[in-house]
């Protein structure tokens, strides 16, 4: 039941009745009430005068007897200008709150076989680095757009393509050769991301050794400075063997072959733990170094159908000049891709594998062009979804002492992040004395779902097309609009409902129909109802913080109710059932709404 609707089916007939005029339910403006005035829903007069031929104030009172006389929805109103305010009638929240308490999934769509099928695209890792600070945003960002995608009725995919070959690889294969000894995760006992990521660091060093000593030689032998800096770049031993290896890897020469696949599992390996401490995963993972040829096939079918054309040094280029943008390159003069080429390889790997409806990446807003000119050739090249594809485009996660440089070495690495999470969140709880009658087993879960939960809300509850600060003291908070705070109304509720069980109170099967509601019980009956809207309008945004902020409204809301009423010790039996019912659909929906943020809820803290 959603009591905004019927309002509006009953403003219809209402206007039918009094005024003989035809509107669709779709004219009729419903809003909350504002705070300042009596009422639950308003519904705006002004379009409706013209039938009336009335003022507003008339119109409006006319309405609202109408809906006392011919409805059971209004049990009283008032009129401001041309607002008018309904109350609606206490056995309607009942009701409405029976409804929500017979679902134990309220607000999500159930998909069909028919549902769209929907892609989503994130993640998108390198294999010569560890995942950091940013690619923990992205990832948090496409779980959760996924998991919104599904509680509206779509099929989902989850996909992730990850970008295994290039110059980037080979020097970090290359700097293991020269400096590795033999080194593997074993023998060193990191994490084979981060065993590779470090030679990715190293090569980065001794390359801008090279440079350093062969431009001041060119200087001193009478190079101007610009010139010695370009060749000393060009030049230095380790960049031209780089060079030389992605070419044999191009050729597939089978001794770099086989040492890019060893590399690239270590790697792997890595990733996965990673993804699985941040509780996110893949339906279906591809790889660049499949995809890149799919594009060069794809680029030359583009030629053969007139749709790309060939320069003189033998490069293909896209003309979008007639879209308003400029021409873009797909092959190089050598034949080699380039990133937008493996885009349109993936696409057709995908699609091939996937009737998919809709495209969705998740990628950061840098790519914007790039997305607008993918959508533009897919769909020249007759994929389906190509002119609707979504790039879901966000914004950056800066520090408090600044954006993170990436080659240096002096990222925010994801698994140290989430290490230091989970501790702070440890040493937190000890401090609030929140956990004195845990196990010490029971302790670290509590403190990992806490710690994760302060992490994911926080990267979440922005709206992600903006840049953020990421402050992790802040994001650990007891208090305010943070992942543990909301985590801590959930884990009361529980305490409270287990209290009543421990009481021997059982929960009514049926709510009783004529207990007496106050405003605020009303109020938390209606902002728990809004959730199914909000669930709604969250996947039409792609918007992960619209969640994670009704999440907090709710729990705010809540507590202001549980500090002013009392639930366990209330002498009425059947107020006292009913609050317990209210409660317990509260957590659940608070419990369904992190859920789409892949945050979860601890039964204690």
């Amino acid at each position: 039941m959603n009591i905004a609707n019927l309002l509006s089916t009953s403003a219809v007939e209402a206007l039918k009745a009094l005024y003989g005029v035809d509107v669709d339910s779709k004219q009729v403006q419903i809003q909350k009430t504002r705070p300042e005035f009596e009422g639950h829903l308003t519904l705006v007069t002004f379009p409706f005068l013209r039938a009336s031929r009335k003022k507003p104030e008339d119109t409006g009172a006319e309405i609202g007897q109408w809906l006392i006389d011919n409805t059971d929805l209004v049990s009283k109103f008032n009129v401001v200008k041309g607002f008018l305010n309904l109350v609606i009638a206490p056995a309607k929240w009942i009701q409405l709150l029976a409804e929500i308490n017979a679902n134990e999934t309220y607000g999500y769509v159930p998909a069909t076989v028919d549902s769209p099928l929907v892609m989503i695209e994130y993640s998108s890792p390198n294999t010569n680095k560890p995942l950091h600070l940013g690619h923990v945003r992205n990832n948090l960002l496409g779980w959760s757009v996924a998991q919104i995608a599904e509680a509206n009725g779509n099929r989902v995919v989850k996909t992730n393509i990850v970008n295994d070959r290039g110059i980037h690889i080979c020097k970090s294969m290359l700097a293991w050769l020269k400096y590795g000894n033999g080194e593997t995760p074993e023998t060193s006992g990191k994490k084979g991301d981060h065993l590779i990521g470090d030679y990715y660091v190293a090569f980065d060093k001794h390359y801008r050794a090279e440079v350093k000593e062969i431009k001041e030689r060119l200087i001193a032998e009478g190079v101007d400075v610009e010139t010695a800096e370009t060749r000393a770049k060009n030049e230095a031993p380790l960049i031209v063997e780089a060079h030389d290896m992605l070419v044999k890897w191009e050729n597939n020469d089978p001794e770099v072959r086989g040492l890019w696949r060893k590399m690239n599992e270590w790697v792997y390996a890595g990733f996965d733990e990673t993804y699985k401490a941040l509780g996110v995963n893949f339906d279906k993972i591809y790889y660049e170094s499949d995809t890149y040829l799919e594009g060069k096939e794809k680029v030359d079918e583009g030629l053969e159908k007139g749709i790309f054309y060939r320069r003189p040094d033998n490069s293909v280029w896209a003309d979008l000049t007639a879209e308003g943008l400029d021409e873009k390159l797909l092959l190089r003069s050598d034949g080699t891709s380039v990133y937008m080429t493996q885009d349109i390889g993936t696409a057709k790997l995908r699609f091939q594998d996937y009737p998919i409806n809709k495209m969705v990446y998740v990628v950061g807003n840098e790519q914007n062009y790039h997305f607008q000119v993918l959508s533009i050739l897919l769909d020249k090249l007759g994929f389906d979804w190509g002119k609707d594809l979504v790039h879901f485009s966000y914004g950056m996660v800066e520090l408090p002492n600044g954006k993170m440089k990436s080659r240096e070495g002096t990222v925010v690495d994801a698994d140290d992040l989430i290490a230091g999470m989970i501790a702070q969140a440890r040493i937190t709880m000890d401090e609030a004395g929140k956990n004195t009658d845990m196990s010490e087993e029971e302790k670290q879960e509590v403190a990992r779902i806490v710690g994760m939960g302060a992490l994911k809300y926080f990267l979440l509850k922005v709206d992600a097309r903006k840049n953020m600060l990421f402050n992790p003291e802040e994001s650990i908070d007891f208090n305010g609009n943070t992942g543990p705070f909301i985590q801590y109304t959930y884990a009361r509720i529980r305490s409270i409902l287990r209290k009543a069980q421990d009481a021997g109170i059982q929960m009514p099967v049926a709510l009783p129909e004529n207990v007496e509601l106050s405003t605020k019980e009303e109020e938390l009956i209606q902002h728990t109802a809004d959730f199914a809207e909000v669930v709604r309008s969250a996947g039409q945004d792609y918007s992960p913080s619209a969640i994670a902020n009704y999440c907090y409204d709710l729990v705010k809301e809540y507590n202001q109710f549980y500090h002013d009423f009392s639930i366990l010790r209330e002498e009425d039996s059947a107020k006292r059932d009913f609050r317990l019912v209210l409660s317990a659909n509260v957590a659940k929906v608070v419990r369904l709404g992190m859920n789409l943020l892949g945050i979860e809820m601890p039964e204690r803290m």
